[in-house]
């Protein structure tokens, strides 16, 4: 969406502060021993108290409230039951949600407790590219350069980018235009960002895989050449300058 009003951009705030406030809960919450389902239901009940409802839930009948991804998962994990956590698990949560007609998208791979398996410095490195990427986020900048810069950052500290993966517009639904915002160069697209526009970028760093592939459950993604990924997102406001994040209450920079 681009915001045109103050009562927008009021209701935006709202819906991203839920979702912000949703992920760092429930990455705090997280614990070994704890079901994915578990941990889905508890995130549930913090976007409950804001009045906000899940977007994947609402716009797919995704079978969970939140995405939680585990391990060799790359995203859009179904909580489950069956699915443990463990001390050095690499995870993803993914949060999105509608508030009184506006929506907001922000997700975070982390490390569980002590990094077991040397997932941290992936974890990083995500985390380094979106900062890196959004503050370089303005009107009239390419939306190829900014995935170029993605690559480029990815490729300087030894990981690729997921392909068919990219961000995306947001605001009156969970999906807008514009749509694709990819993690490298599409030289085929001439598109720039607008400013006032509403979208949601996030990085998919990867250590072996450059495409995600689906599984049998219809949801869960992984890397076509396996290895670990890791997903870092804010749903941001683009401006003439440094673009507004409208969900930095994750605290994922910190």
């Amino acid at each position: 969406m681009s915001i045109t009003t103050e009562a927008e951009f009021i209701g935006m705030q709202q819906a991203s502060k839920a979702v912000a406030y949703t992920l760092r809960q429930m990455i705090n919450y997280a614990r070994p021993g704890m079901s994915t389902k578990e941990l889905d239901e508890y995130g549930s009940e913090v976007l409950a108290g804001f009045g906000a409802k899940s977007a994947p839930y609402l716009t797919y009948g995704f079978p969970g409230w939140t995405c939680i991804s585990v391990d060799n998962e790359f995203c859009h994990g179904i909580p489950s039951e069956q699915r443990i956590l463990k001390e050095g698990d690499l995870i993803n949560i993914d949060v999105s949600a509608e508030l009184n007609g506006f929506w907001a998208d922000n997700g975070a791979s982390f490390v569980l407790g002590e990094d077991l398996h040397q997932h941290q410095q992936l974890v990083n490195a995500s985390k380094e590219i979106l900062q890196t990427t959004i503050n370089q986020i303005k009107g009239g900048v390419k939306i190829a350069d900014i995935g170029h810069l993605m690559e480029t950052e990815a490729k300087k500290r030894g990981y690729k980018v997921i392909k068919n993966l990219g961000g995306h517009g947001i605001g009156r639904s969970l999906h807008e235009e514009p749509d694709e915002l990819l993690n490298y160069k599409n030289r085929l697209d001439q598109r720039r960002f607008k400013k006032n526009s509403v979208v949601a970028i996030e990085t998919f760093i990867a250590t072996s895989s450059s495409y995600a592939v689906e599984l049998s459950d219809g949801w869960t993604m992984v890397g076509n050449k396996g290895g670990y990924m890791a997903q870092h997102e804010h749903t941001i406001v683009v401006t003439d300058g440094k673009p507004i994040i409208l969900t930095e209450a994750n605290e994922i920079f910190n």
